[in-house]
């Protein structure tokens, strides 16, 4: 299929793409360093003195942020790490989160952007399976990271914020540093940071980019159809671990000199409306559940009182409805498309002035679809296919896991698991996962993970869990839960499931609805049948 996942004949002019090429991108050199890249730019073309971050504590010039980004550099090499070593960060949004993170890049290191909300568990088998020999964290993140410290492999912890007597300070190492570095000697092909993405069986799996792919995408995407220019002020609700945040908040804005606010806090309504109106970015990059939560609020801000000129959405499919109340309210289109921690940020979107709410939208430049059926063939306009992507910020497999990286990275083409349409016009509508499992908050959860949870307890005997649409349209988990022989369900046995997952997964897991069955559908040999949950 062409970039229009057209095929020979479903529309004129458009011919079946050759698959043994990649579309076109953008040119990088092989003698390439993405950190050294994004800060040179902005120096080479008189930014110096531009605010290039703006965090709770204060704000950063671009030649300051050279400075410091050159001292996280020395600091880390000064705690004896090397090119290649790898260092978790798992840390707030913040001018120091982006100094390490592109310091560590720079010095040839390899740093692990981590989700702040995992679990003490999460964290222990992430450091012992990525064998990070330095841990760079917040001091509010720290009680959680504590019980996960006592990897092999980790050498150094390092902390930022309030310094502790048992670990090294972030701030003190960065300030005795030099502030002179000359970039590691990596190539365009270079391991350049990793992200975690879950599996079908929950478990974070290390997705790892190479140098090159950030600049792919802040050009395909956040130039060509984003727009994104010098002026502009950005805000990001998605935080920097995530794919979707670290384009919307670091890569892109530096690939052009604009000005990121970072904020620490969870992005709540209150959060956002505090940011919209009194910093006044022109870029919001939002997520469905948050542009729900914004619209139903009675302190949604009037549009005199906010500047933004384009919005986007994505982590999840964007309810049609949503995009036109924001839109009627506000007179700015939201830009709904698709990504993926593998492909690192956008392939699909709408673009300004031709935005169909309900759809994805068309490909992103640079990028190549296809929609493929059981036998792998293309499927024709209206029909439902497995969604295969074709780019140049693919990454370049998962760490330690052979099988999931054949299944996924297929020669060019990355299996992203969902189920797609398209028209005669080239848009693409989202039809769900190929698998049972579900995003909610633009965070993949695995009904399994939340399953086990539950029979954890001890009045639970078996349980099920599906995706359910809220009143927006958005979709949250809802559980099925057979008691164990002697009990009954009760609307205080629910609550008490629903808070004891809540305590036990990260807060975007736990069912948003709880219903006692006397026993679960299955099948001849066991296995239960999600599909008629889901039609209840």
């Amino acid at each position: 299929m062409s970039s229009s996942a057209a095929t020979e004949g479903n529309r004129p002019g458009l011919s079946h793409a050759d698959h043994s090429t990649n579309p076109p991108h953008v040119s990088i050199p092989r003698a390439y360093n993405a950190a050294h890249d994004l800060i040179e730019r902005n120096l080479s073309a008189g930014r110096a003195n531009k605010v290039a971050f703006i965090d709770d504590s204060g704000s950063i010039t671009y030649g300051e942020l050279a400075r410091r980004v050159n001292r996280a550099a020395n600091a880390l090499l000064g705690l004896g790490l090397r090119m290649e070593d790898r260092v978790m960060l798992c840390h707030v949004d913040s001018i120091d989160w982006v100094c390490v993170f592109l310091g560590a890049i720079k010095a040839g290191i390899v740093p692990l952007a981590t989700n702040t909300l995992f679990t003490s568990s999460d964290y222990e088998a992430l450091l012992l399976e990525s064998r990070a020999r330095a841990l760079v964290v917040s001091d509010m993140l720290l009680p959680a990271l504590q019980p996960a410290v006592k990897s092999p492999f980790l050498q150094h912890v390092v902390v930022s914020g309030k310094p502790t007597k048992e670990y090294r300070h972030l701030g003190s190492l960065i300030e005795q540093a030099s502030d002179r570095f000359e970039p590691a000697a990596t190539c365009c092909d270079d391991a350049c940071f990793w992200l975690f993405s879950s599996g079908s069986t929950g478990t974070p799996k290390g997705t790892i980019h190479i140098q090159s792919s950030m600049m792919q995408t802040a050009e395909l995407y956040a130039k060509a159809v984003l727009g994104i220019r010098e002026s502009d002020v950005v805000f990001s609700a998605a935080k920097l671990f995530f794919a979707y945040g670290l384009g919307n908040a670091l890569s892109f804005p530096m690939s052009v000199g604009a000005t990121t606010l970072l904020m620490a806090e969870r992005a709540t309504p209150g959060a956002v409306f505090k940011c919209l109106k009194e910093k006044k970015p022109t870029i919001f990059y939002g997520v469905p559940t948050l542009f729900a939560a914004l619209l139903a609020s009675p302190e949604l801000p009037a549009k005199s009182e906010v500047a933004m000129r384009v919005c986007t959405s994505a982590g999840e499919a964007l309810p049609a409805d949503l995009g036109n109340r924001w839109k009627k309210h506000y007179g700015v289109e939201i830009l709904d498309g698709i990504g993926s921690t593998e492909m690192l940020h956008i392939f699909i979107s709408n673009r300004p002035g031709e935005v169909r709410y309900g759809t994805t939208g068309k490909p992103v430049p640079g990028y190549e679809v296809r929609l493929v059926n059981e036998q792998g063939a293309d499927v024709g306009p209206g029909e439902i296919g497995d969604l295969l992507i074709n780019g140049p910020s693919s990454a370049s497999g998962y760490w330690n896991n052979r099988v999931k990286s054949q299944a996924t990275f297929v020669g060019p083409w990355t299996r992203s698991g969902d189920k797609y349409t398209f028209d005669a016009d080239g848009y693409f509508t989202y039809c769900g996962r190929s698998d049972d499992m579900m995003k909610v908050s633009g965070q993949y959860v695995s009904p399994f993970e939340v399953e086990a949870t539950l029979q954890t307890h001890p009045s639970v005997l078996e349980a099920a869990v599906v995706g359910q649409a809220d009143k927006d349209g958005l979709i949250k988990t809802k559980a099925y839960v057979v008691v164990r022989p002697g009990l009954q369900g009760s609307p205080e046995l629910a609550e008490e499931l629903k808070t004891y997952v809540r305590g036990k997964l990260a807060p975007h897991k736990y069912p948003r609805w709880l219903e006692f069955l006397p026993e679960l559908p299955k099948t001849a040999t066991g296995k239960i049948q999600r599909f008629r949950l889901r039609s209840q």
